[in-house]
């Protein structure tokens, strides 16, 4: 346990100094022998993100003076997190934290930080119920943005981030439905409910090459909000479709399973077009995989129209941090601006590109204004030639809050009159 909380706090150093989760976690994983040891990092690493306000207040509280050593205020974020969210004995945390402290005063203050919170938890929560920032461990310009543009709703959607996803599955229906993939879980072991028209939520989440029919490309891991974007879509046989930024390819597959189409999947990492073509391989569908900036068609496209754009477009992914906790510590309120006018540069490069006729969806995991109804209320006054469309419930305002069993998303139908 002792190299774990090492291993994890060097993690939530480098990433709270500014390295994005998904670039420093896998390298770590890779130096673990065991699965279990691998997962036990994860749950650490992602736990402390997601609750590191209140962390922080706690430690705060529990200690005299600021600490001047950041490597163990990282360590004692690590046994925090343990001693409160995990099932790790007590004692074994709390020896193998002081243990890993080092020698001198830094291991008699690690046993003082954790032997004080075990004995003043409920003093400590009470504190930390007084301050936005750790009664829902987020910024506090997240949470005041929140409240402006949620007023009604702004704690569920706090709370709703601090909880572990849903681990949920698309089901392929050249090859199933939802019933029979149901009734092959549960034989394996494996409950789950429908979530969706084809989504199927485990109660669980397992490794993907244990899933009855994941290998053969019968079910893939997305989550049931993202599944709306292919539904929305609704491409028909024979249409020229674009997905404008398709890595790693979950909605490129899904629209592919649900017509046969000339479908282009452009994305501007080359190397995350990798993903792409190995996905669509597991499923047995074809597309032209190509790279490509969508801000800039000169440079990839071929001058023939697209009867349907997907554009998937970069954003804050604010409707997704309990799946990327680290995004709500990085980001600073100047990136939302940022990304809105990098969003209206692609949607005007795209609506180029559209047939008369032809439908964009605009797509974010964002559940900010500035990159959903307000981009989507700019572009129509930029181009007089496009309606939006009306959507299903519960997406006629095109906002998906994230609850139990979805991220949040936001969809808006644009359409080429």
């Amino acid at each position: 346990m002792r190299k774990l909380q090492q291993r994890a706090a060097g993690v939530l150093e480098t990433v709270l100094a500014g390295t994005a989760l998904h670039q420093i976690l896998p390298q770590q994983l890779q130096q673990l022998d065991t699965p279990g040891e691998r997962g036990a990092l994860q749950d650490i690493v992602y736990g402390s993100l997601r609750q590191l306000g209140r962390l922080d207040a706690w430690l705060a509280a529990l200690l005299e003076r600021p600490l001047t050593d950041p490597q163990l205020g990282w360590l004692l974020r690590v046994a925090l997190y343990q001693l409160a969210y995990t099932r790790a004995p007590a004692h074994a945390v709390v020896h193998n934290a002081v243990t890993a402290a080092g020698p001198g005063w830094r291991r008699g203050l690690a046993n003082a930080v954790l032997r004080n919170f075990q004995r003043r938890r409920a003093e400590l929560d009470s504190l930390a119920d007084a301050q936005p920032s750790a009664r829902w461990s987020h910024p506090d310009w997240w949470i005041d943005k929140l409240q402006v543009q949620y007023p009604a709703s702004w704690q569920g959607i706090l709370q709703a981030s601090l909880l572990h996803p849903p681990f949920t599955l698309r089901v392929n229906r050249r090859h199933g439905d939802v019933a029979g993939t149901l009734q092959r879980l549960s034989e394996a072991g494996l409950p789950a409910h429908q979530t969706g028209p084809d989504a199927v939520t485990l109660d669980r989440a397992v490794a993907v090459h244990s899933l009855p029919g994941f290998a053969e490309g019968h079910v893939s891991v997305q989550d049931a909000g993202a599944q709306w974007a292919a539904r929305l879509l609704d491409a028909q046989p024979g249409e020229r479709v674009l997905d404008a930024c398709a890595a790693p390819g979950g909605k490129s597959g899904h629209i592919l399973e649900r017509a046969d189409v000339d479908l282009t999947a452009l994305d501007v990492d080359a190397a995350r077009l990798g993903r792409v073509q190995d996905n669509l391989e597991r499923l047995r569908l074809t597309a032209t995989v190509r790279a490509g900036d969508a801000a800039q068609p000169e440079a990839w496209w071929d001058g023939r129209l697209f009867d349907r754009i997907l554009a998937d477009v970069p954003c804050s992914a604010s409707g997704v941090v309990r799946r990327n906790p680290d995004i709500k510590w990085l980001r600073r309120p100047g990136d939302i601006a940022q990304f809105a006018a990098q969003q209206a540069v692609m949607l005007d490069a795209l609506w180029r590109l559209l047939a008369p006729g032809g439908t964009l969806l605009h797509a974010t995991c964002s559940i900010f204004n500035e990159e959903n109804d307000g981009q989507v209320r700019a572009f129509l006054t930029r181009h007089p030639d496009a309606e939006r469309g009306t959507l299903p419930e519960p997406l006629s305002d095109g906002t998906l809050l994230p609850d139990t069993e979805h991220d949040g998303f936001f969809y808006a139908l644009l359409r080429k009159t």
